[in-house]
């Protein structure tokens, strides 16, 4: 039998007409959550036989007929006429067609996470590649935006990780930083510009991200995170990336977070070469487990003293923000106990296994948390 196809513009104009075609889903339950078509019945092609009579009882109403790529909707257009439906076609190139034609869709609501608001039509199309995953879909996207993720330090490490957190919708992202821009900043901090040297880190941050997608409301906390403050910093997000670039600072980030249990994505770079992991309370190794102490300022100098190669941060960066996202989410496999360190010049990823010290002077057997100080070890 000879089924009849219709491209996805004529469809478009066939939906401007009256009487509208009756459209028909015939994708499976779980892939609705990636999108629809505005009022189309959903009716998985196994169902057709059993169900369609009490949804579509015209049996010369147009019916157009799509699935994700064109192919299930020809074998439900055949399935249909076989019933005695005299006007079927089937929506070449399906789903995907339609979205990359760039014609309205919308993320249905009542996916089953217990949320009744669907995201909207612009969301839709912005988040759409993270809707056709399975571990996240929609109700992992509304996570994401109401996510709350503390940036610590608008730099090499927290521009690249603030830039794709906030392209990956994550709703609410604090910058902590007191510095201003410039010209030595840019050949790696990727969020700022040269026509803003001179304007304070936060701001410059807070432009380019509310540009890259307005979902994401940012805080600007323009003032150095010390002892008197960081509990209250940190209190108001759920994750902490640490993107400082001296010790004083780790270390207090992670005291604060561990008394309140939050989780820091840690990252630290030098040269052409830099590490990575997560520090999760509860049991886990923490960032003085690592360092008990500070090493000596000749094995560590900092960026300004030793050079840092412009990408470096990037790749370290961008992996702060992937561990970010899955802590939202909460799949995969975090770096908790573990520490990634990657090496530019060899191109080589290496991983070390990471130990709580019963000893340590923060985790520790019998440690009052009550007492945040950026003490050195």
């Amino acid at each position: 039998m000879q089924i009849e196809e219709a491209s996805v513009a004529e469809v478009a104009a066939w939906l401007l007409q009256a009487p509208a075609p009756v459209l028909l889903d015939v994708r499976e339950a779980d892939e609705h959550a990636a999108g629809i078509l505005a009022g189309a019945v959903r009716l998985p092609r196994a169902s057709i036989a059993t169900r369609i009579g009490a949804l579509v009882p015209e049996k010369h109403a147009l019916i157009v007929a799509y699935c994700g790529s064109g192919v299930r909707s020809r074998l439900a257009a055949q399935a249909l006429a076989e019933l005695g439906y005299t006007r079927v076609c089937s929506m070449r190139g399906g789903f995907a067609e339609w979205q990359r034609a760039g014609h309205a869709w919308i993320v249905p609501a009542g996916d089953g996470d217990g949320q009744s608001v669907p995201l909207s039509v612009e969301q839709a199309t912005r988040y759409a590649r993270h809707l056709r995953l399975p571990e996240i879909g929609v109700a992992g996207q509304r996570r994401l935006l109401a996510a709350r993720v503390l940036c610590v330090g608008a730099g090499g490490l927290g521009s690249p990780a603030s830039l794709y957190l906030a392209a990956a919708g994550v709703g609410a992202l604090g910058i902590v930083d007191a510095d201003v821009v410039e010209f030595s900043n840019l050949q790696r901090q990727v969020v700022h510009a040269s026509d803003r040297v001179g304007m304070p880190k936060v701001d410059s941050a807070a432009q380019t991200l509310r540009a890259l997608n307005p979902d994401v409301r940012v805080t600007r906390i323009a003032e150095r995170l010390v002892a008197a403050n960081a509990l209250a910093i940190l209190a108001d997000y759920d994750v902490i990336v640490d993107g400082s670039d001296n010790f004083p600072t780790r270390y207090l980030v992670n005291d604060a977070a561990l008394r309140l249990r939050k989780p820091v994505i840690h990252a630290a770079i030098q040269r052409f070469e830099g590490q990575l992991t997560t520090f999760a309370a509860d049991g886990a190794p923490c960032y003085r487990c690592l360092f008990p102490r500070p090493p000596p300022a000749e094995a560590a100098p900092s960026c300004a003293e030793a050079g840092v190669l412009g990408v470096l941060p990037g790749v370290l960066g961008v992996l702060q923000a992937t561990e970010a996202i899955k802590q939202v989410l909460g799949i995969g496999a975090s770096l908790v106990g573990r520490l990634v360190t990657y090496d530019a010049l060899s191109m080589s990823f290496t991983e070390l296994r990471l130990r709580r010290d019963p000893a340590c002077p923060t985790c520790g057997e019998g440690v009052d948390r009550s007492v945040i100080e950026p003490r050195p070890g």
